[in-house]
């Protein structure tokens, strides 16, 4: 029998196991699964994902991109693009989805008043309003010119220098964004007066 620690998606799929049946156990409030506990718990869990990865992408993947292929003796950029930068943004991209879709299902009937930036709301109306433009940003900028640069969009190499450039701007717009937000969205569950 394989270990399934040596497949992330089954290491993934037992780690939410074991968090649900934490969720259940007798000691919890009720007993049972509180759905707006779950909802927090995935959109928290998807958070990570997608802003970790956005702050590797930032801090280390770009910048060592750049370094690879500035050293002329070196093996380049290639490995990364060809296999780590793939897998890294099926990840970002869905993390960023689950991530606002959570949010809203959290927020519930709170949206409107949230995105409207309603007296009480105006905290975690910002860190909304900062996700979505984050999203936005993901699936409208970054994955469309990084589809070039990956291959998986048939680009010249002057599209791609292009393309790697609009989407490096965008990322480095979320990572800017990231910090607000998420002060925005822990401050709103803290009770913090900014």
């Amino acid at each position: 029998m394989k270990n399934p620690l040596d497949n992330v998606n089954l290491t993934i799929a037992l780690g939410v196991i074991f968090a649900v049946v934490i969720m259940l156990l007798p000691f919890t409030p009720g007993g049972e699964l509180n759905t707006l506990s779950l909802g927090r718990w995935l959109h928290i869990v998807a958070g990570v994902f997608w802003i970790g990865l956005l702050y590797y992408f930032n801090v280390a993947q770009i910048p060592g991109l750049a370094a690879a292929n500035a050293d002329k003796g070196g093996p380049g950029g290639a490995g990364v693009i060809k296999y780590i930068a793939p897998r890294a943004l099926f990840w970002f991209r869905w993390a960023a989805l689950a991530t606002w879709l959570t949010g809203a299902w959290v927020l519930g009937a709170g949206i409107v008043p949230a995105f409207t930036l309603a007296e009480g709301s105006i905290v975690i109306g910002i860190g909304v309003w900062l996700g979505t433009i984050m999203l936005l940003n993901v699936w409208g900028i970054i994955w469309p010119n990084q589809k070039k640069v990956i291959g998986v969009v048939q680009a010249t190499d002057d599209e791609k220098a292009k393309a790697r450039r609009v989407a490096a701007l965008a990322s480095r717009v979320n990572f800017l964004l990231s910090f607000p937000m998420l002060m925005c969205m822990s401050g709103q569950s803290h009770g913090l007066p900014f």
